[in-house]
């Protein structure tokens, strides 16, 4: 057992000291992945197709090392960069792939920033529809205190109430983005929000402050180089001039806008540019001039309601095919829950097994520790038991020997005893028959006493002698 931890111990050292720099090598590769989409995010509004080259590359690094929030990001960011070319029906094909990336890996922050983006391409299609990807990005954003994105959101919720001329909600929710972006003193969406606002009050027909508005939005706009919302200001300056009648600065803004589009290569702005210069020219009476834009504007109209129609239709496939994906990534997602209670339950059997495993060990040796001990038991009992066995038969050979003795004795003590008997009771019968003739006075005393004296010491040398021979015989059984 011992050995068996020895091994795992330096199988785990061995993999440490390799894994450390495998794992610095991934981790300067990610941070490269990270770099790449973030320089693809800045140049989004000034220069789309860079966005497309720094994302693509992005994308293909973190493939390479399957880094699931760089490709998910990736992803996003391509659909960002071919919104802004006006690739819409690619857009939504780029942020669905990067929703499923996002909720297979848990992020919740990426699924909202994917979810404001699909809501960006609805915008001018159906507001609802936008409405909807807007506010289930919103309660993930509240729910992550994340600010700038619930800064951004109010933004384009705004921009579609706006459209739906709901304009005092608009305005409402424009407020409430503009004073989260004062906290975090963000410059460039404060920039965006002044621009929104001043929309609202043009539309609303309040010129000084829209005017007061979009001018500072303009500034500040130019001075950190916003092209593209430079853009969008001018368009919607030039119109509240038109409304003023004041051509001059109008045809001045709209040549500045115009510009500012054509640097940022977006096709929309170009379109919106060519129906602002038609009314412009319509009001000065210009109607040659004004036609000619308007016929321009038919064309590519009559261009883009088809690649619409199509992108809408695109769009309804894309739904279906982002509700099956989601499907997918969520039978994904419980088919990984399932592996991972699996992983535990196998963990927590093989943990019971192990410890079974360890308490039979234990139990083996306890016992074979217990055999042992009972065995050596055993062989002391045996041992003991033949001592005892070789003690007993010397006591019964003892007792054998004792009773042999005792009956020899017996023997001679009944021999004795008559012989005793034999040689006592003559002179016994002697004494009785000499104390009978006295009694009769048969005999002379003194004669009498002469043959008394002799039997006592006939009688007394026989006790003595059977007394030697007693002593004899003990000594000769002792021996």
């Amino acid at each position: 057992m011992k050995k068996f931890y020895l091994i795992l111990l330096f199988n785990l050292i061995v993999s440490f000291m390799y894994a450390a720099p495998v794992y610095s090598v991934i981790t300067a590769d990610t941070t490269s992945v990270d770099s790449l989409n973030k320089l693809a995010y800045t140049n989004y509004r000034d220069n789309a197709e860079q966005t497309l080259s720094y994302a693509g590359q992005a994308l293909k690094l973190a493939k390479k090392l399957n880094y699931k929030g760089g490709i998910a990001e990736a992803y996003r960011l391509l659909g960002i960069g071919n919104s802004s070319l006006g690739n819409k029906e690619k857009a939504v094909q780029e942020y669905l792939t990067a929703l499923s990336y996002f909720k297979g890996s848990k992020n919740p922050a990426g699924e909202a920033k994917v979810y404001n983006n699909i809501g960006n391409e609805y915008q001018e299609i159906d507001f609802d529809k936008a409405l909807q990807f807007f506010k289930q990005a919103l309660t993930i954003a509240t729910q992550l205190n994340n600010k700038k994105l619930v800064a951004a959101l109010n933004l384009n919720m705004g921009n579609v109430y706006t459209r739906k001329k709901q304009f005092n909600t608009a305005l409402s929710v424009y407020q409430v983005s503009e004073r989260l972006l004062n906290e975090m003193n963000d410059s460039v969406n404060i920039v965006q929000c002044w621009r929104n606002e001043g929309v609202i009050y043009f539309k609303t027909h309040d010129f000084v402050k829209a005017k007061q508005l979009l001018t500072l939005a303009h500034d500040r706009a130019k001075k950190q180089d916003l092209n593209a919302i430079v853009a969008g200001i001018n368009l919607t300056l030039t119109s509240l001039y038109i409304a003023e009648s004041n051509y001059k600065e109008a045809d001045k803004i709209l040549n500045e806008g115009k510009s500012y589009a054509q640097l940022v290569q977006s096709e929309k702005l170009l379109d919106d540019y060519l129906s602002t210069s038609y009314e412009l020219e319509f009001k000065r009476k210009n109607y040659k001039v004004a036609l000619d834009y308007l016929l321009e504007r038919y064309k590519k109209d009559s261009t883009e309601n088809s690649k619409s129609s199509s992108m809408r239709l695109t769009l309804v496939q894309d739904q279906f095919k982002y509700q099956a994906e989601q499907k997918e990534v969520q039978l994904r997602l419980q088919k990984q829950e399932y592996d991972r209670y699996r992983f535990i339950a196998v963990t927590i059997v093989a943990g019971l097994l192990i410890v079974v495993i360890a308490l039979l060990s234990g139990n083996i040796k306890r016992k074979a520790e217990t055999n042992k001990r009972l065995t050596e038991l055993n062989t002391e009992v045996s041992y003991q038991k033949d001592n005892l066995d070789r003690i007993n038969q010397h006591l019964e050979e003892i007792i054998d020997d004792r009773t042999r003795d005792l009956q020899n004795k017996n023997v001679r003590l009944s021999e004795y005893s008559s012989y005793l008997s034999h040689q006592i009771r003559g002179p016994i019968a002697t004494l009785r028959g000499l104390l009978n003739l006295q009694k009769e006075n048969l005999l002379n005393q003194r004669e009498c006493l002469a043959m008394m004296d002799k039997c006592v010491t006939d009688i007394d040398e026989k006790i003595i002698s059977i007394s030697e021979m007693l002593h004899d015989n003990e000594d000769q059984a002792a021996i």
